[in-house]
Order: structure tokens, then sequence, then C-alpha cells
């Protein structure tokens, strides 16, 4: 017994409304991304504040004081490039979550509107997988945006535990 358009259709719904959805995934990453830039601007804040410590009197003090700051400074110097290096990726991936929304959208609108014309015919082993390939671009989104968290959330753990390092040593 063949697969009738009508009897799909509700999956193509489906199909087109989460990809018109795609569009939102963005806000899995971009609170993370925020917090990122946050975490870092507040550490670089703090360092700021703990070279210019007005409690180191003598000699030794501040030169010791100064040594851990630079050993602070250029930790976090080299978190920020190894975050940097990522910011040009982790726009791209944001892009490419834009261009799989639109690609994911427009094919599944379109099978949807092939559907409604053609509702009480056979659906072709083709049109099952274009079915199958617009849900691709929901989980290539997801994970995208997953991963673009994740990793941002991983350097604000990292600078967060220098900040901890910084109030705890200096």
């Amino acid at each position: 017994m063949a697969v009738m358009w009508g009897d799909f259709q509700a999956v193509v719904q489906l199909s087109a409304g989460l990809n018109v959805a795609i569009l939102s995934f963005v806000d899995i990453s971009l609170p993370a991304i925020k917090e990122r830039r946050r975490v870092f601007a507040k550490a670089r804040q703090e360092l700021d504040i703990h070279r210019k410590n007005p409690h180191k009197r003598t000699k030794n003090d501040q030169e010791s004081h100064a040594e851990a700051v630079g050993l602070v400074d250029r930790q976090l110097f080299d978190l920020w490039r190894e975050t940097s290096a990522f910011e040009s990726v982790e726009d791209s991936l944001m892009k490419s979550t834009g261009v799989l929304g639109f690609l994911g959208a427009v094919l599944s609108v379109g099978l949807l509107w092939y559907s409604a014309l053609h509702y009480s015919e056979p659906i072709s082993f083709m049109a099952e997988c274009l079915t199958v390939i617009s849900f691709c671009s929901l989980i290539g989104a997801f994970l995208i945006n997953f991963f673009t968290a994740s990793k941002a959330s991983h350097y604000a753990k990292r600078c967060n535990q220098l900040r901890e390092h910084m109030r705890t040593r200096l």
C-alpha cells in the first residue's frame, strides 16, 4: 500500500514549521557568547585593579606582586587569543545556522505546497528523501548552536577560574 501525500502532509508541515523556527536557534548560543564576553571584560577590569594594589608597601612585595600579576596577565592574554581565534569560527557557524534555516524552510515549504496540490496521489521515494533532508537542516542547526554555546561556556569557565585565582592569590 502506497503512502499518499495527504497522509504524509503532517510530517511535511512539521518540517516546515520547525525549519522556519531555526532562526530562533541562535538564542541557544547567544547568552553563552554574551556571558563569555562579559566575563573577559570583568577579568580585565579586575586585573587592572590588582595591578594597582596599594597595599604592597615594600619593594620585595611590589616586585613579587608585579610578577604574579604579569603571570596572570599572560594567562588571560593567551586565553583571549584562543577565544578570539574561535570568534571567527563562531561567526561563520552563526551564519551557517541562518543558511541551514533558509534552505530547510524553502525545501519544506516547497514540499508542503506540492503535497497540497497532490494530496490524494502516492508519495515517491524521492519526496520522502527530500523530507528527511529537510529535517537534517534542523539537526545541523541545533548541533552548530549547541557546540558554539558549549565552547563559549568552556571559555567563560576558564576565565572565571583565572578570576578566582586573582581573588585568592593576588
